[in-house]
């Protein structure tokens, strides 16, 4: 078992490690979660009773989630709807090649209004505070923004604090917050190929499928990205029965025991 994830500072390393990760463990997807490097384990257990009867977070699930807010509040980590169809985590260094990845998006409607609202009021902002920028319910809103952070327009920014009860994600403008990791981006080609080795290295072993599902992309993309890692000596092809897998290179499967424990993960449909 490798060790297990305790501090902001070790959090933030290990998202540097892996690259691309998720929040908690998602059985259609191949990547580790910093649950996993939290707990030990891929078993989410978000809460317990207390002897008055309440429930409260576990240890784990409340490092969590106070770090998917702490780690993009001081750009320590990208926190998002970026990768897979679940919020993920992405290293700064790969920001970059995310950016090359997603390309330029068109918007119009609902999703252009709240991109402009944001970028006009110059600051994050909560969900609610976007919403009533433009004057729309939460649900139309929710899933605008939800669409912005696919698209990379918006990405998670910290928490807001003020009021009673819970906190409230701040949303900001992917550009505004992540500039200074941005001048440099790469060919869409060059992009995938890093992203794809990166995913490897995350799951410590990945099939054509695993990649595309991880970076919403063709399979036929990321088998040509493997493909050229291949040629470039950062993965290693490896069979298991009839499934075709790479890993990498020189390192067996031990990526993933290294951030997180190792776990199968049940892979999709190939």
């Amino acid at each position: 078992m490798a060790v297990r994830v305790r501090t902001l500072e070790q959090a933030a390393q290990w998202v540097d490690d892996v690259g691309v990760a998720l929040l908690f463990p998602n059985g259609d997807y191949v990547l580790p979660s910093l649950w996993e490097a939290v707990a030990g384990h891929a078993d989410v257990q978000w809460g317990v009773q207390r002897e008055d009867g309440k429930w409260e977070f576990t240890p784990e699930t409340a490092r969590v989630w106070d770090w998917k807010d702490e780690l993009p509040a001081r750009k320590l980590a990208c926190v998002g709807l970026h990768v897979a169809r679940t919020t993920g985590l992405v290293a700064p260094r790969l920001l970059g090649a995310l950016c090359a990845l997603v390309g330029e998006q068109e918007l119009d409607g609902l999703e252009l209004e709240i991109a402009e609202a944001s970028r006009e009021l110059g600051r994050p902002a909560t969900r609610r505070e976007l919403r009533l920028l433009v004057g729309t319910d939460k649900r139309l809103g929710d899933r605008a923004i939800n669409a912005l952070q696919r698209k990379l327009i918006l990405t998670n920014a910290g928490l807001d604090t003020e009021g009673s009860g819970w906190g409230a994600t701040l949303h900001d403008r992917f550009d505004r917050r992540w500039k200074t990791k941005l001048k440099r981006v790469p060919s869409r080609d060059d992009a995938i190929a890093s992203l794809a080795a990166a995913v490897v290295c995350a799951a410590g072993e990945a099939s054509i499928a695993d990649v595309a599902a991880a970076l919403k992309i063709r399979r036929r993309e990321a088998a040509a990205a493997l493909d050229r890692i291949q040629s470039e000596g950062l993965v290693s092809p490896v069979s298991r029965g009839d499934l075709q897998l790479w890993t990498p290179a020189g390192r067996g499967s031990s990526a993933r025991s290294r951030g997180a424990g190792s776990r199968s993960s049940p892979r999709r449909s190939r």
